[in-house]
C-alpha cells in the first residue's frame, strides 16, 4: 500500500476525485486556521477486500504527540478511519485501487515558532508524512 500526503487549505473528494484548495503548503498561523488532510491512498489487488486501518497524527519536531483542547481535556491530535476496498466484477488481476481522503480540521492553536510533521499510518505502519512550520508572530 502507498499514501500520498498533501496539506491544503480546504479538500474535498466528490465521485471518487479529490478536489483541493492550496495545495502543498508549508507554513501556516502564526494564528490558527483550518486546513485539509488531503491523500491518495493506492491499495494492490492484494491488499482488497479485508478491513484497513486508516490514522493521521501530528508530531512536533522531537516526535511528541500534539495534543489539542477536547471538552473531555487535551488529547493527541490523532484522526482515525477503517476502509476496505472490494474488487468490482470484470477487473483485471493484479489492478491496484486509489482511494481518495479529504479530512478538513478546524483551526487548532498550534505554538508559533514551531515545526511539525504529519505522518499518516495504515495498519499501524508509516506510509507517509509532511512537514510544516508554524510562523513566528510578528514584532508587537
Amino acid at each position: 500500500m502507498k499514501v500520498r500526503l498533501l496539506l491544503a487549505h480546504y479538500a474535498e473528494v466528490q465521485a471518487g476525485q479529490l478536489f483541493a484548495l492550496g495545495l502543498g503548503w508549508t507554513e501556516i498561523g502564526p494564528d490558527p486556521s483550518p486546513f485539509a488532510l488531503a491523500a491518495l491512498v493506492e491499495v494492490t489487488w492484494e491488499e482488497t477486500n479485508r478491513r484497513h486501518q486508516l490514522q493521521f497524527v501530528i508530531v512536533d519536531a522531537d516526535g511528541q504527540p500534539v495534543q489539542i483542547p477536547t471538552p473531555t481535556g487535551d488529547q493527541p491530535f490523532q484522526v482515525q478511519a477503517d476502509f476496505d476496498v472490494g474488487r468490482p466484477p470484470g477487473v483485471a488481476p493484479g489492478r491496484s485501487f486509489i482511494v481518495p481522503v479529504a479530512i478538513n480540521i478546524p483551526p487548532l492553536p498550534f505554538p508559533p515558532s514551531r515545526d511539525y510533521v504529519v505522518r499518516v499510518l495504515v495498519d499501524g505502519n508509516l506510509q507517509d508524512e509532511t512537514a510544516f512550520t508554524v510562523r513566528a508572530r510578528p514584532p508587537a
